[in-house]
């Protein structure tokens, strides 16, 4: 039985994807690496199955039609058997001292009488000429080094959440929660990690910073520009969580504020993404969805409101729209654009 399964959606990857698959292999025969390409145009396909020869007990090699990076961490999950479930962007890597400590407290546990649901780690921000790497840790929130559940954590500030980088779920958890990305869907990494909390119920946080996350390629999902140009597809994940954290009973009351508070940077992003945009239009779809909000749910309506930056943001007018643009600064810290 493997360990942990670890998916690498990768899509025309071919100039990085070595680097990221590499830093993996450190894992050995408790690790089951799997390339989902999905769809490339380039060398990408090739290279996943050079790795798939050399490394049989090790590496599988999947392929598909186009169908996004969502579909791609589904199809993952379809063909894991690791006990616990990792995503990989195919342009990330992974840290072997840290690495190494994960899977050996995940053995650990597994061999015992104490069982997680999610393991956290750190994350460091690895953008391109950037003197200093910004490192994403959990300290003063989670205890270290010990199975924990959602009573004992402590408050999260703004701009420090649980991303895809700093997480890895119980495989079996996910499928029993019912996860499915959209497909075609930019963005998705936020509702990977959101919609299987109520599911969790008990943790644990590793202080190592084990995830590598890269930022400054033009074309990167996080660039801006692009964001804006695929405004559509963030909106399109917002609404999905809304209806997320509408159709679930969350009894504990702090993975409640919790998951409103993520909700409320969510929605932060893009409604300064659309403000950002300049154009008529994006500024009607940034009502809209202020509008599918109160219309989803009044009272949550209200707390996003009164949340982050919620009564800002929908100030009237050009005065309005530029105090909303000091949002950016906290949305930077939560995407790190390039």
């Amino acid at each position: 039985m493997k360990i942990l399964s670890i998916a690498i959606p990768c899509y025309n990857s071919e100039a990085y994807m070595e680097k990221c698959i590499d830093s993996l292999l450190v894992g050995g025969r408790d690790v089951e690496i799997l390339i989902v390409d999905d769809g490339s145009k380039d060398r990408t396909a090739e290279i996943a199955d050079e790795y798939a020869r050399k490394y049989p007990d090790i590496v599988k090699a999947i392929h598909q039609e186009n169908g996004g990076h969502g579909e791609a961490v589904n199809t993952g999950l379809k063909n894991a058997t690791g006990l616990y479930y990792k995503v990989v962007d195919s342009d990330d890597w992974v840290d072997a001292e840290a690495y190494r400590k994960i899977l050996d407290t995940l053995k650990e546990l597994v061999g015992g009488p104490d069982t997680v649901d999610m393991m956290i780690s750190n994350f460091i921000y690895d953008k391109v000429g950037a003197k200093r790497k910004k490192v994403m840790q959990y300290r003063s929130a989670f205890p270290i080094g010990e199975v924990f559940t959602w009573d004992e954590v402590k408050k999260l500030h703004k701009g420090h959440y649980i991303l895809m980088h700093s997480v890895i779920y119980r495989t079996k958890l996910l499928k029993e929660c019912g996860l499915e990305l959209p497909k075609h869907t930019f963005y998705v990494d936020n509702l990977f990690v959101y919609q299987p909390l109520p599911s969790v119920k008990k943790m644990i946080y590793l202080d190592v910073n084990f995830y590598h996350y890269f930022i400054g390629r033009e074309d990167q999902s996080v660039n801006e520009e692009v964001m804006i140009r695929r405004i559509d597809q963030q909106i399109r994940v917002n609404k999905i969580m809304i209806d997320c954290f509408l159709s679930q009973k969350i009894a504990n009351k702090r993975l409640r504020k919790y998951m409103i508070s993520y909700l409320d940077i969510i929605t932060t992003i893009s409604s300064i993404m659309l403000i950002r945009s300049g154009t008529e239009e994006n500024l009607e779809k940034k009502q809209e969805l202020w509008q599918y909000l109160k219309k989803s749910d009044k009272r949550l309506y209200y707390k996003l409101r009164m949340g982050l930056l919620g009564s800002t943001m929908n100030l009237p007018g050009k005065t309005g729209r530029k105090v909303s643009v000091t949002a950016y600064k906290i949305t930077q810290k939560f995407y790190g654009f390039n």
